[in-house]
């Protein structure tokens, strides 16, 4: 008997579950035709026991299905992730160009603006470099006599005074800054018309030498150049009057003078292509001077300065 089990035990099992789907089918079709509400007790219980086998069963089929879903978002979120942050370099770099060019735009506005102005032409130049000597303040510009720079030329932007141009080759020149030590303009106060000279002192700062008696300096005061000296032309703005040092009973009182121009964020300036009279005296050109020593030679007649150059009339027409 146990071996006839085992040889047909699955056989009649399945036999007999073949039998019970094809009765509860028949049943199910003719609850449906008769309308019956409820089901018979044994489907019932059959019902009971099946659903929660059933839910153990699928468990695992259906949290490998969720996790395979949940490992193809994220692969798909990380793509999209990763096109957007490429997306947004390229935005932000956009951005900066267009700011930039904004910046630029503005400059090239200012400097039109400076040109009906002073009537002079003036050349856009960037800042290229710093003099690192400790003793000097000067800054790189990219343009040099290629391009009409010349030694004394005045070097400014659109907030006030920068410098001097010191020294050029073809391309580049190296301008002096206000700061500098050695610099000194000739400045008046914008409110008062009190006169003095503006000089550097190698720091941050200026300092700003007037007459005390008969000058009206006070804090807060403008100082632009006066035009005297024929360097820089007259109106441009020098810097603002920090605090006054006390005189003492001395003739000449100091004050200390903050620039217009912000030194620490300078990116680009403007060469005036013009040169004072002062400035081609101590900047003149050799070739002038040797065209100007060998007319005197040809013409023993011509009057002599001073000095003892000759002086060359040029005849009119």
């Amino acid at each position: 008997m146990p071996d006839f089990w085992r040889r047909l035990g699955a056989p009649i099992a399945f036999g007999l579950l073949a039998l019970l789907t094809t009765i509860t089918m028949v049943s199910d079709r003719r609850a449906i035709r008769d309308e019956a509400v409820g089901l018979p007790w044994w489907q019932a219980l059959l019902l009971e026991v099946t659903v929660p086998v059933q839910k153990v069963l699928l468990s695992p089929v259906d949290a490998a299905s969720s996790a395979w879903d949940r490992y193809v978002d994220l692969v798909g979120v990380q793509d999209e992730n990763g096109r957007l942050q490429e997306r947004v370099r390229e935005l932000e770099e956009a951005n900066l160009q267009f700011r930039e060019a904004l910046v630029a735009s503005g400059h090239l506005q200012r400097i039109a603006a400076m040109r009906d102005d002073f009537e002079v032409e003036m050349l856009p130049a960037e800042i290229v470099g710093l003099d690192i000597s400790p003793w000097f303040r000067s800054v790189l510009i990219d343009r040099g006599h290629a391009y009409g720079v010349r030694s004394g030329s005045p070097v400014l932007t659109d907030q006030g005074v920068v410098g001097l141009v010191t020294a050029a080759s073809p391309s580049a020149a190296r301008a002096m800054l206000l700061l500098d030590r050695q610099s000194a303009i000739d400045g008046v106060v914008q409110r008062s018309r009190a006169r003095g000279v503006v000089r550097g002192r190698g720091t941050g700062e200026l300092e700003f030498e007037f007459v005390v008696r008969g000058s009206d300096v006070r804090e807060g005061d403008v100082v632009i150049t006066s035009g005297m000296g024929g360097v820089y032309p007259k109106g441009l703005r020098i810097g603002v009057v920090r605090s006054l040092a006390d005189p003492g009973g001395r003739l000449l009182q100091t004050a200390v003078l903050v620039p217009a121009v912000d030194f620490g964020r300078l990116e680009q300036a403007f060469v005036m292509m013009h040169r004072g009279p002062t400035m081609e005296l101590l900047y003149g050109e050799p070739g002038d001077r040797d065209v100007e020593a060998k007319a005197g030679s040809a013409d023993p007649s011509a009057p002599a300065s001073a000095n003892g150059v000759a002086r060359v009339e040029t005849p009119r027409p």
